[in-house]
């Protein structure tokens, strides 16, 4: 996560939230294996969409799950955002954006999960 976190503030994007499920699933007495999420981004990439169709701004900012399967393997999982701009229908005159959108998460997951 802290790689994560370090790729997405290197692109200047900002990180609006750090959830630690498992934190919080052992506040409650549960166990959970690690969890994390990250929300993250910038209003100059999101706003365009949500300009197209607000409805959006549900999934909005982007964000990405660090897991680990009971393998002790560590997952990095994220939506595209092409994805989620199809499922609001939003408009093709945003189709940039919606293409930068999604490479920056697999840039971040390409940086994040490579080793140094």
């Amino acid at each position: 996560m802290k790689r994560l976190e370090a790729e997405v503030r290197a692109k200047g994007l900002t990180v609006f939230a750090h959830i630690d499920h498992t934190a919080g699933a052992a506040e409650a007495g549960l166990q959970l294996r690690p969890t994390d999420l990250i929300i993250f981004g910038n209003a100059k990439g999101g706003t365009p969409l949500m300009q197209s169709v607000q409805t959006i701004g549900i999934d909005l900012p982007l964000k990405a799950l660090v897991w680990q399967d009971a393998s002790e393997n560590t997952w990095l999982s994220y939506n595209d955002p092409a994805w989620f701009a199809k499922r609001h229908g939003a408009d093709h005159e945003v189709q940039a954006t919606i293409e930068a959108l999604s490479a920056a998460p697999i840039a971040l997951a390409k940086k994040a999960t490579t080793s140094p």
